[in-house]
């Protein structure tokens, strides 16, 4: 039996509030059997597995002591991986500040504060390890199926960067409440976290369109200019590539180095913990208070009214806010492509079309969610002197007037290369922005908008409906713009796909 009040006892008792977290949305708050999930599991498991195999299996035979261009490759892909890490480790620093309920409890229980808050740190280091772990593994396992065990030395790797990713977001999110208060790091904090998850990303996507004018990464870790550039193998800066391939020394370092920059920052700063997280849970009751503005109400008609009280709650939604950045981060690259391109014809720019088209679909869907599924207000709402049939419809023209907003330079500037590829691509971005929103119509469910990061969970059906559909909504605006008629297929699979899952959805109540 551990006794009450130690680290251990701290650490149990955040270990069973994370499995019940993750329980809870593997299973959709209970919906779905625990069988049927592990069953999901595995399958998934399987097919990364068998994507590990056709994309890593042929690095299974590269020796202990790789050339420079394979720990190019390898360093490239962490960095990819570890800003990945860093930005849900920012994202669980600052839920953990904003979003816990239970800082009077703590503060005022009979307990050393300091151990539940460093176990806390602890926690959110473990659990970001542990999903980069996960999908880590298929990948991890093929390449020890197919060279030998030292390949599994790669999970210690992983370890170490789930560790430092969470000690420098714990820096960088406490120096920020300490710089420019509680009221501005929720909003920093999640601009930071989105620049982050997809910065590196977009950076070497706009290397490689400089260098190679293309999208591939992989091309651009190739170049020569790279190679040029990059240093003897026997520098420090590969040391990390050296542990994946199963250097034992190096290994051994970058553990004791990850583990004990964890332990420095947990011990300096869960002194503090409390304090900043109190501190922050505080500045949304006050900001509620400081920041109304003294303007008078203005007659306006009611759908209009309704338009801009979604668009004032969308800007003001930080979590929001950074997702939408991190979509429009991944635009940038399509659009220096376009920039680069323009005049020199029509084959390049073809590749702007689906990825316009399948980010205006995600994007839809997460505005959707939140309009349609996340209002804060459904009995006001309810009680409204307007037909429901109305709100629903201005619901639905303030999530395509912001998709309207988002995407409409990107048309206009196609519509100055290629007429063919802007009305293919205008054609693809509406269709795909209201199949999303007809898919989250169908299938709205009340809840709070602070559950936007687990709307997947409400209906799996939707998510997988609300994919497919952008997919093919993507592929028939691609053959269109290309002149091919193969687009009406991919068109009648994607109406046919808008079909059943209407036919799948829940009726609506009499």
């Amino acid at each position: 039996m551990i006794q009450a009040g130690t680290i251990g006892w701290f650490a149990c008792h955040e270990s069973r509030l994370t499995w019940r977290d993750w329980l809870a949305m593997m299973t959709a708050g209970g919906r779905w059997r625990k069988r049927s999930v592990a069953i999901w599991l595995i399958v998934v498991l399987l097919v990364m597995h068998a994507f590990a195999a056709a994309t890593v299996g042929s690095f299974a035979q590269v020796g202990v002591d790789p050339d420079k261009a394979t720990l190019v490759a390898i360093t490239g892909c962490m960095l990819l991986s570890w800003s990945l890490m860093l930005s849900q480790a920012m994202e669980s620093v600052t839920r953990a500040f904003y979003a816990r309920s239970d800082l009077d409890l703590i503060l005022t229980s009979p307990v050393t504060a300091q151990k539940l808050f460093a176990v806390r740190i602890a926690t959110i280091a473990v659990s970001v390890s542990a999903m980069s772990l996960v999908l880590a593994a298929p990948f991890i396992n093929v390449l020890a199926f197919g060279g030998g065990v030292r390949w599994l030395a790669a999970y210690g790797v992983v370890v170490a960067m789930g560790a430092t990713a969470a000690s420098l977001a714990i820096v960088v999110t406490t120096a920020l409440l300490r710089m420019i208060g509680p009221k501005r790091t929720r909003m920093v904090a999640q601009v930071i976290a989105a620049v982050v998850g997809a910065g590196f990303v977009v950076a070497l996507q706009i290397a490689a369109i400089v260098s190679t004018d293309t999208l591939s990464r992989f091309a651009f870790l190739k170049s020569d200019a790279v190679m040029a550039y990059a240093p003897d193998t026997a520098s420090l800066l590969w040391w990390p590539a050296h542990a994946v391939v199963g250097g034992l020394g190096a290994l051994a370092a970058i553990l004791f180095a990850s583990i004990a920059l964890l332990a420095g920052a947990t011990f300096v700063f869960s002194r503090r913990f409390g304090e900043q997280a109190l501190a922050a849970s505080n500045a949304g009751v006050s900001e509620c208070y400081l920041s109304a503005a003294p303007w008078a109400f203005r007659s306006m008609p009611p759908r209009r009214a309704l338009r801009q009280k979604e668009w004032v709650l969308l800007w003001r939604d930080p979590w929001l806010l950074s997702q939408t950045l991190m979509q429009m981060l991944y635009l940038a690259p399509p659009a220096l492509l376009l920039w680069r391109n323009f005049g020199n014809g029509d084959g390049a720019l073809i590749l702007l079309v689906p990825v316009l088209v399948m980010a205006a679909g995600q994007l839809a869907g997460g505005l959707a969610w939140l309009t349609i599924s996340g209002e804060d207000s459904p009995d006001l709402m309810a009680t409204a002197p307007i037909e429901p049939a109305q709100v629903v419809r201005a619901k639905i023209e303030a999530v395509l007037g912001a998709i309207a907003l988002a995407f409409a330079p990107f048309v206009i500037w196609l519509l100055a290369a290629s007429p063919l590829l802007a009305a293919a691509a205008a054609a693809g971005i509406v269709t795909s922005a209201g199949s999303a929103t007809a898919i989250q119509l169908w299938f709205r469910s009340q809840a709070k908008r602070s559950n936007f990061r687990r709307r997947q969970t409400s209906s799996r059906l939707a998510t997988f409906a609300e994919a497919f559909s952008s997919i093919t909504w993507a592929a028939t605006a691609t053959l269109a713009a290309a002149g091919l008629w193969l687009a009406a297929i991919t068109a009648g699979m994607a109406i046919l796909i808008l079909a059943g899952t209407r036919r799948l959805s829940p009726r609506p109540a009499a």
